[in-house]
């Protein structure tokens, strides 16, 4: 009887195969409209979606890349909680290989608490979510986790200096049917994943930067939502353990706050 089992490398080189006829069908349909409308109003639309829900939660799994300078990558991985009550709550725990860390917002004040280190941080915030996004990115060099996505104009900020964009096909994303759509700006290229069906949810992003070497990437998979989530204004206020100690935020004009 014939041998029918597939090689390792056998197998590889149909996927690669696979994969290389996808691609360059995609890159054809790219080239032939730079921009498909469909593909920024799927966007949109989940945007939109997860901008007016009032209190939501989602378990996401990152990775990102890291480039020696041999060229050799490295990934290193984090679990991440997130907990978002509108208009001014947020809660993220980060914890993964390179860091420990949980974000507190209560709509008064941000903390930083590392509990492997025993440290924290606290200064007074802005009283909306979008502008202590603004202000922790641009005064502390602080992006909270899955962070574009939970401005209630997430779109327009996604879409800014976007010249390419369109749909990749369907796609499963941990079981989830999904859409794949590309998008490239002269920063970065980046792919999502949105749900099909009445809760058009992203499940999946990656980021790629093109301009490094070897194109690192920054994926984010999100595994769980949670749409109903019992969400008390307590569990955003951060109360600091007896044995930790504070700290000042180191500000990028290089002032402490």
């Amino acid at each position: 009887m014939q041998d029918t089992k597939l090689s390792g490398s056998a197998t590889f080189q149909l996927l690669l195969a696979g994969a290389m006829a996808i691609a360059c069908t995609t890159a054809a349909r790219a080239n032939e409209e730079m921009v498909e409308p469909a593909a920024v109003q799927r966007l949109q639309a989940s945007m939109s979606y997860l901008g007016n829900l009032q209190q939501f939660s989602l378990g996401t799994e990152t990775s990102i890349e890291v480039v020696l300078e041999s060229g050799q990558k490295l990934q290193f991985d984090n679990a991440v909680k997130v907990q978002v009550k509108r208009p001014n709550k947020l809660l993220a725990v980060r914890k993964g290989e390179l860091v420990n860390q949980r974000f507190y917002y209560d709509g008064e004040s941000l903390t930083l608490q590392n509990p492997d280190s025993g440290v924290f941080a606290t200064v007074d915030a802005p009283p909306t979510l979008e502008a202590m996004l603004d202000f922790a990115r641009e005064s502390l060099d602080i992006v909270a986790p899955a962070g574009d996505l939970l401005y209630s104009n997430a779109a327009e900020i996604l879409l800014e200096g976007v010249h390419t964009a369109f749909g990749v096909g369907p796609a499963e994303v941990g079981g989830v049917l999904c859409d794949h759509l590309a998008f490239r700006s002269d920063q970065m290229d980046w792919q999502i994943w949105i749900e099909q069906g009445a809760q058009p949810l992203p499940r999946k992003l990656v980021l790629t930067s093109p301009d490094v070497l070897n194109a690192p990437q920054f994926t984010v998979l999100i595994r769980e939502w949670n749409l109903q989530p019992n969400l008390s204004d307590e569990l955003f206020r951060f109360t600091a353990p007896d044995d930790a100690m504070p700290i000042e935020f180191i500000t990028l004009d290089g002032g402490a706050e």
